[in-house]
């Protein structure tokens, strides 16, 4: 039975005008029904109004037409999920009404559903792994996150600190953000919260230095994971770049192979300005996992399917709640499940 579960979760297994069925036993426990709970509540002004759009944008008609679709790219738009996205979405359930002959508006939503859970496969999310976890990782392991100011970058390290301590992980934190007022005690304040190392060499020292001495911390002691703050915004692109490169060339002085992972962090409620923070830092890093922040704040859950879709680069963390345990392993089954949920 628990291999047939591991398929189903796999493969994202659907019964024909079914929701998709989960396993919650053995391997998988740590998606528990308190975090499902808090997904399904965090999600639940993007749901609304999703589902409230369609509900209004099928009164009265009895077949999946064009205007219906054109209705429902309309709404997609403006749930952030953005152009390029939609129209794929769009395209697909065309193909798939005239396909599989569905007429009934009844059924749309299932089918919505179906083909968004399908994108997220395709586009490198992670499903049912416990990211907390650092058995088979390199030692320690370095995290660099970016993110503009105001993303919910020094909390979401906080959140990130507490949930690996839980865990037993040995964990340094790099107070690198030294150009922001109060950016250093605030990761200090987390930092305490969650009884883990903060290096910090103040305000308007050196990040790369501070990189450099947080690394060089976590390999003295142990670590299993060191997580670098850095510089939430700089006057141009160039000087971003530059500085990003910098920290990686000072870290990579004392361990090699750091950082193992550019986090960048974005605010889901922004909408499609979290898309243009995207392409601004992957531009001038290589982020390797996405963080998306404040979703439970805003009905504006669409852009993770957006962001998703057009960068290819895996989300892996998101925020729906103020609570410690409120940053998410983002899980694409359970997301689309608590996004369509009625």
């Amino acid at each position: 039975m628990n291999l047939f579960c591991l398929l189903l979760l796999t493969v994202n297994y659907k019964l024909p005008h079914e929701r998709p069925r989960y396993c919650t036993m053995g391997l998988f426990d740590f998606f528990s029904k308190e975090k499902k709970e808090s997904l399904d509540k965090g999600l639940e002004k993007s749901k609304e109004s999703i589902f409230g759009k369609i509900s209004r944008a099928i009164v009265g008609k009895s077949t999946v037409d064009e205007d219906v679709l054109d209705e429902l790219e309309d709404i997609l738009i403006s749930s952030d999920v953005g152009v390029g996205t939609t129209v794929k979405i769009i395209k697909r359930i065309e193909e798939r009404v005239a396909r599989d002959k569905y007429t009934g508006t009844s059924e749309l939503d299932s089918i919505l559903r179906d083909e968004i859970a399908t994108l997220l496969t395709e586009n490198k999310s992670l499903d049912f792994k416990d990211s907390f976890e650092t058995e088979n990782l390199p030692k320690p392991y370095v995290i660099m996150v970016v993110g503009v100011n105001g993303a919910g970058k020094t909390t979401t390290i906080g959140k990130l600190a507490h949930q690996f301590t839980k865990r037993g992980k040995k964990v340094v934190l790099g107070a690198g953000d030294t150009f922001r007022a109060a950016a250093v005690d605030q990761l200090k304040t987390w930092g305490t919260r969650a009884g883990v190392v903060v290096i910090d060499h103040g305000m308007n020292t050196d990040p790369a230095a501070v990189a450099h001495d947080a690394v060089k911390k976590g390999v003295e002691m142990n670590a299993d994971v060191v997580i670098i703050d850095t510089a939430g915004r700089l006057h141009t692109k160039v000087n971003l770049m530059n500085e990003l490169s910098k920290i990686k060339r000072v870290m990579q002085k004392f361990l090699p192979d750091a950082p193992h992972e550019v986090l960048l962090v974005l605010d889901g409620s922004t909408g499609q300005n979290a898309v243009i923070q995207a392409r601004e830092f992957t531009k001038a890093t290589d982020v390797t996992a996405l963080a998306i922040t404040k979703l439970d704040g805003t009905a504006k859950g669409g852009v993770v399917i957006g962001i998703s879709d057009e960068f290819k680069i895996p989300v892996k963390y998101i925020g729906v709640g103020e609570k410690m345990d409120d940053l998410q392993v983002f899980d694409r089954a359970q997301f689309v499940d608590s996004l369509f949920k009625k």
